[in-house]
């Protein structure tokens, strides 16, 4: 016995420029019939919340499903999976396609040699699944772009859900972003954990789907950014406080890879805080405020 919700959705031509589009969503739950084999020419995202199941792979290989568990479905590669036939299991479903596939691929988002993911915690995935139902409601004139934006969003909450990263994020990551304005190069960042080089650089890049490098870089320049905009220290202060001490390889840096030279984002984006800046992350129930 079991029980099916689904609707599929033909986007325009137009709303795939948006980069992702929804196909279609469901919520399914018992002893649900077998899937496959076959191969399908998009992706889908299925996530198990609660029950067990198998996953059969090309060569015939099979994989216990124990939920929470994520099934990623790539096109043009063949599946074949199904719940158990005793207590079957919960899955909610999104087909969806578009040519940021291919970057969010890249970035590690989608993972098409690892179909079988474990969860941490399947429930702020089906939260964003249920925010797709409802927009999938009939008439709604907004149901192209509600869902293509949900799209993103579930698949930043499934990066964030895999079992292998903590409530925190990514360890690795974490401990580097906490030492990313040391005057510190890749491989002395590796040795601090006990790293090549080469394993640092497979590690970051399977976490964050970029190179070290590029991932410190982003870190500095966004608190150089910050303390250009909200400070009148000096270029060359700048640099030092984010790791560089030369400050005319900081700027070319800045120039190159921001587009504008520091000095120049500062008249553009000045904000002298007589307060202070503030780091600490503002609540969204309570933002800041203006009081008389």
């Amino acid at each position: 016995m079991y029980h099916t919700w689904m609707r599929y959705f033909t986007p325009s031509p137009v709303h795939h420029r948006l980069g992702l589009v929804c196909l279609g969503v469901g919520l399914q739950h018992g002893t649900l019939p077998t899937v496959g084999p076959r191969t399908l020419d998009h992706h889908v995202a299925v996530v198990i919340s609660a029950g067990s199941g198998w996953y059969r792979t090309t060569d015939g290989r099979r994989t216990t499903i124990t939920a929470p568990a994520l099934i990623w479905l790539t096109p043009g590669t063949p599946h074949h999976y199904a719940a158990d036939p005793t207590t079957g299991w919960d899955e909610c479903f999104v087909d969806f396609t578009g040519p940021a596939t291919t970057t969010y691929t890249e970035l590690g988002y989608i993972e098409p040699d690892r179909p079988v993911v474990p969860l941490a915690d399947a429930t702020p995935a089906r939260t964003t699944v249920g925010r797709i139902a409802r927009a999938a409601r009939r008439g709604n004139p907004l149901l192209e772009v509600e869902t293509a934006a949900a799209v993103h969003e579930l698949l930043v909450t499934l990066r964030r859900a895999r079992a292998d990263t903590t409530a925190d994020g990514d360890p690795l990551l974490t401990a580097l972003a906490r030492d990313a304005f040391q005057p510190l190069s890749v491989a002395e960042h590796a040795a601090r954990h006990g790293m090549t080089a080469t394993e640092l650089r497979t590690a970051v890049r399977r976490a964050a789907g970029c190179s070290p490098k590029d991932y410190l870089l982003s870190l500095r320049l966004g608190r150089a950014k910050e303390l250009l905009a909200a400070t009148e220290l000096p270029v060359a202060a700048v640099a030092r406080r984010v790791g560089y001490d030369d400050p005319s390889y900081f700027s070319r840096l800045f120039t190159r890879r921001v587009g504008t030279p520091p000095v120049r984002f500062r008249e553009q984006q000045g904000r002298t805080v007589p307060g202070g800046w503030s780091d600490r992350v503002p609540d969204p129930g309570h933002p800041p405020t203006i009081t008389t």
